[in-house]
């Protein structure tokens, strides 16, 4: 396990070696996730991303989650604002790949971490961003599926299974969970930042997406028309899980023709 110093904060690592002449991939997790909840059934999909791509790539766990540091006073003093995926995107991120040396990264990010994405790359160069699942705007549906994660949580179930990944699943869970119940984070809306990205768009999303509708894609699209989109069948809030295949095949395509 590897961690880097990112404005006081120790955040957790993960370095996957790769050739210098292309720009490196960038793994920006959920909510919920970390460096290794990348990792199902034993298998890791940034591993087989960087192999498919013929790139170097970099999984960390943001502040809280994983293994990094925790927030003290997650439910109090440090509660996260509604404006946390744009610190992260602003400051945070940008802090990290300058001490990585990273200038023009391809971004892939899964739901928090495709808005992340998103947000990054509406403000700095990158070489392309992949969003999967993004938040574009807050949708009902979003809100009573994380109420709902609520009392799986409390019950247990979800704290057990977390508790594998993250070092403190109770500060992991409710800062989360807290900040996207909150009033003021309905009027989360990145759709005007969307519409300043020029560089490449990749996003994809399940059809059976329990956290977002399609009127999230069409909204990038909208915004963004160099988007390029693929709609999964058979699939939920996390392509990469549902559908690894075919979530791959879509990414190595599109970065085919991109240093």
């Amino acid at each position: 396990m590897k961690f880097v110093a990112i404005q006081g904060t120790r955040l957790e690592l993960q370095q996957i070696a790769g050739p210098a002449d292309k720009a490196p991939l960038v793994f920006l997790h959920e909510g919920l996730g970390s460096v290794s909840l990348w990792t199902q059934r034993g298998s890791s999909w940034p591993q087989r991303v960087c192999e498919a791509t013929g790139r170097a790539g970099i999984v960390y766990s943001r502040r809280g989650y994983g293994q990094s540091d925790a927030v003290p006073d997650v439910r109090g003093s440090g509660r996260l604002a509604p404006d946390y995926m744009h610190r992260e995107a602003g400051e945070v991120l940008p802090a990290l790949l300058d001490a990585l040396g990273i200038a023009r990264p391809v971004l892939l990010g899964h739901s928090d971490g495709a808005s992340i994405a998103l947000l990054h790359a509406s403000r700095h160069p990158v070489t392309a961003a992949i969003v999967m699942a993004p938040h574009l705007m807050v949708e009902d549906i979003a809100v009573q599926a994380i109420a709902q994660a609520t009392g799986a949580f409390e019950a247990g179930g979800l704290r057990d299974k977390l508790a594998r990944h993250h070092a403190d699943v109770d500060g992991a869970f409710w800062q989360w969970n807290d900040v996207w119940l909150s009033p003021g984070f309905r009027s989360f809306d990145i759709r005007p930042d969307s519409a300043r990205i020029s560089a490449p768009l990749l996003a994809i999303q399940g059809l059976n997406d329990e956290y977002g509708t399609m009127a999230q894609l069409d909204e990038l699209a909208l915004a963004a028309p160099q988007t390029v989109q693929l709609r999964l069948g058979e699939c939920g809030h996390s392509p990469q899980r549902d559908q690894p295949e075919q979530t791959l095949e879509a990414v190595a395509a599109f970065l085919l023709p991109l240093r």
